[in-house]
């Protein structure tokens, strides 16, 4: 039974009518275009898999699948839109700390940083060092 083009949400119509095309003009047991399965991996990513797989007539199991599989590079590309932060506060344990570590990850990868016998304002003057430098 065809859903209604009104039942689908705004973002989903263009796939949506793609796969009608596609489905009405080849009859049978044909394997779904890898690129209509690309469009329905992306919309998957932003209205959910199973609204997704349902809307469109999709199995879930491997909808799920492709839109787990996304673009590394565009996640990164996300994450590097992402504003840096405005402040940083660090604290130490008191005013004598004898030791240091530092664990930082990022989209580059992780890093940690043991540093022993460092006061809070070696610690300080060496995170503004690493924040302002460019």
């Amino acid at each position: 039974m065809p859903r209604e083009v009104a039942d689908v949400a705004d973002g989903m119509r263009r796939v949506y009518g793609q796969f009608s095309r596609w489905r009405k003009a080849h009859t049978g047991r044909l394997p779904i275009p890898d690129a209509l399965w690309a469009s329905a991996a992306e919309l998957a990513r932003e209205h959910g898999v199973f609204r997704t797989a349902k809307v469109l007539r999709l199995e879930y199991g491997k909808l799920k699948r492709l839109a787990g599989a996304s673009k590394p590079v565009a996640r990164k590309e996300a994450r590097l839109r992402e504003s840096p932060p405005a402040f940083l506060e660090l604290l130490t344990p008191g005013a004598g700390a004898s030791e240091c570590l530092i664990e930082l990850e990022g989209p580059q990868g992780k890093l940690r940083i043991q540093w022993k016998g460092v006061t809070g304002a070696e610690l300080a003057g060496f995170s503004r060092a690493m924040w302002e430098s460019k």
